[in-house]
């Protein structure tokens, strides 16, 4: 098993869970350049919002979509978003990565704007 299938394995617990409850959910990926985030119904068929550090305006402030300082500007920005949709809670999901450096730094922020998970 490879890296990529391992994080898919861990994944697949979580969303089944979310999917059970059908909460809505943060869902979060991360690659070596960037981060993104979305928020999906609790069917699983729509997406809310989304965020990530391609967008031009973050890409403004922050040249290096990889860094945690990035990561935190995109969970402001979709927990803005998600509360403009009407959304103020959602189940995270942090699809199989840990819970650690980008990722904490996103949902921390998303945090302090106000969403809850």
């Amino acid at each position: 098993m490879n890296k990529k299938e391992s994080r898919l394995r861990r994944a697949r617990k979580t969303r089944a869970k979310l999917a059970e409850l059908k909460a809505v959910r943060l869902t979060v990926f991360r690659s070596n350049c960037h981060m993104y985030a979305q928020i999906i119904s609790g069917c699983g068929s729509k997406v809310l919002a989304s965020a990530s550090t391609l967008e031009a305006d973050v890409r403004a402030r922050i040249p290096n979509g990889g860094t945690k300082a990035a990561a935190a500007e995109v969970g402001k920005l979709i927990a803005e978003r998600a509360k403009a949709a009407g959304i103020e809670t959602v189940g995270f999901d942090r699809a199989g990565f840990l819970y650690h450096g980008r990722v904490k730094s996103l949902a921390e922020a998303a945090r302090e704007s106000g969403l809850k998970f």
